[in-house]
């Protein structure tokens, strides 16, 4: 992987991309990087959570890489499209959560790809926006799909039909990010965020990812049903039989086996 690097602290898997002169945009070797990269942490027993970031002080990913895309034709716009959202569609669907350190410009592909993430923190630097309409084409990797479920239609509209940038604050009060940081503190609270989560009992949080992304697009009976079906899964566990019985014997429990 030449344009995504992967390196883990603790249980803490950190994929950097790392295409810094060219604003980390996304060309078919990153994509092609990004999803080698995201199956490594699947595949790591190791990892229980990851975070996404861009290389450099400016920018967390400026967009899809015009330079490659200004000569497709229709064809080829349609499989490019396909092959970012494959990717994306892998980073939402990962059974560990994904948090994304934004830390700089996210716009076009790079907003789409922080939505693909479970969290989403921002550096105070950071700038958000669906530019697309600008050069003559839609968002392709996604933006027209989940901009709408995170912020609402009515400015999923205004931000994608205007090609409005909007500041880390601004996208923090829409709901686009949880939190915006310093940007010397971003990293260390995405840490901080991620150890969090890796200090629970990971086969919950990965139910409970699974039960979030999969019935969010569900009726609330079906919906509901669904959880149901993943919490009666826990009680399989250890965790859930160590946890509780710790509890009820008002005793401190010693870490999660995460089986």
């Amino acid at each position: 992987m030449s344009t995504v690097t992967l390196e883990k602290n603790g249980h803490i898997g950190i994929l950097t991309i790392d295409r810094p002169k060219a604003l980390n945009a996304l060309n078919s070797e990153v994509l092609k990087d990004l999803g080698a990269a995201v199956d490594a942490v699947e595949a790591d027993e190791d990892i229980y959570v990851a975070i996404i970031t861009g290389a450099g002080e400016k920018s967390f990913v400026a967009g899809a890489d015009i330079a490659e895309m200004k000569d497709y034709d229709v064809a080829g716009g349609e499989a490019f499209g396909l092959r970012g959202n494959d990717v994306f569609l892998k980073v939402e669907n990962m059974t560990k959560p994904v948090i994304a350190a934004i830390n700089g410009f996210a716009l076009g592909g790079g907003n789409e790809l922080a939505m693909s993430c479970d969290i989403r923190l921002a550096s105070e630097k950071a700038k958000f926006g669906q530019p697309e309409v600008g050069l003559g084409i839609t968002p392709g990797f996604g933006g027209t799909q989940r901009l709408p479920r995170i912020v609402g239609v009515a400015k999923a509209m205004e931000l994608i039909l205007t090609a409005k940038t909007i500041k880390a604050d601004e996208a923090a009060r829409i709901g686009l990010v949880s939190y915006v940081y310093p940007a010397e503190e971003l990293m260390d609270k995405a840490l901080e965020l991620a150890n969090a989560i890796a200090a629970q009992a990971q086969v919950a949080v990965r139910q409970s990812k699974k039960c979030i992304r999969q019935g969010i697009h569900l009726d609330m009976a079906s919906a509901v049903a669904l959880e149901a079906k993943y919490f009666g899964e826990c009680f399989a566990t250890e965790d859930q039989k160590d946890a509780m019985n710790a509890f009820v014997n008002k005793e401190k429990l010693n870490g999660f086996k995460n089986k």
